[in-house]
């Protein structure tokens, strides 16, 4: 299992996602769920990937492949919009899950979700949450962040803390601490963890940024979390007989 999140905020895009892959508890892996899409001088794209690590690797393959091939049928070169860039993702995972011998099987489980951050030319930047069916949803004012994977234990700060004026900075830290509760609560999500920042127009990926499980920074992070939230129960409004 894994944890993304994605952010999305007036001034750009924060996305966050673990690195840890687990077949069971003897076999343990670190592969990156963060894979940035090479594009065009308009346009920037990076997707963030939940599920089967083989078809999230077979998708990403496809979209390089169609990139090099100028005979295609499309391309995330080609597309003017990001919602096509998405309905293509969609359309290429579901052709992935159909394809290996097996995929019948009762036990064979190729089903992978994906989040899609980016912008392209004059748009709007937005995210994507694309389903293993391949449709799609993307985010909105109501609800700006998307998440894939052991979602539950980190959506509480998410949905307490997140709104579109907040500054990206603001919103890293808030994916951060998404992350941070996962890993307390679900042994299957850990480090390294992979934090990127995407500015409005800028069409680029910057800074991204990497933390081990001993990062002084991310140390730092989670004490004053953990410090903070004890002393926010602590004053919490006693009983009238208290």
């Amino acid at each position: 299992m894994t944890y993304c999140v994605a952010i999305r905020t007036e001034t750009g895009l924060i996305v966050a996602s673990d690195s840890r892959t687990s077949a069971g508890v003897d076999d343990v892996s670190v592969y990156s769920k963060m894979h940035v899409l090479p594009a065009g001088p308009d346009r920037c794209f990076v997707l963030l990937s939940a599920g089967n690590l083989a078809t999230t690797q077979a998708v990403t393959s496809r979209i390089q492949r169609d990139r090099d091939d100028p005979d295609a049928e499309t391309s995330i070169d080609r597309l003017s919009h990001l919602e096509d860039v998405a309905e293509y993702i969609g359309a290429v995972s579901t052709r992935v899950q159909r394809g290996p011998e097996g995929a019948n099987q009762a036990d064979f489980r190729p089903k992978a979700s994906f989040i899609l951050a980016g912008q392209i030319g004059e748009e709007d930047h937005n995210l994507f949450l694309i389903y293993p069916e391949g449709n799609y949803i993307r985010a909105s004012e109501e609800k700006p962040f998307l998440q894939v994977g052991e979602t539950k234990y980190g959506k509480p700060i998410l949905d307490r803390i997140v709104e579109p004026e907040m500054s990206l900075e603001m919103a890293a830290r808030c994916a951060l601490v998404s992350l941070d509760a996962s890993m307390r609560s679900n042994l299957s999500v850990g480090p390294p963890l992979e934090l990127g920042f995407y500015h409005r127009n800028s069409f680029h990926l910057e800074p991204r940024l990497r933390y081990e499980d001993d990062d002084a920074f991310w140390r730092r992070m989670q004490d004053a979390w953990s410090r903070n939230l004890r002393q926010a129960f602590m004053d919490l409004p006693r009983f009238e007989w208290e």
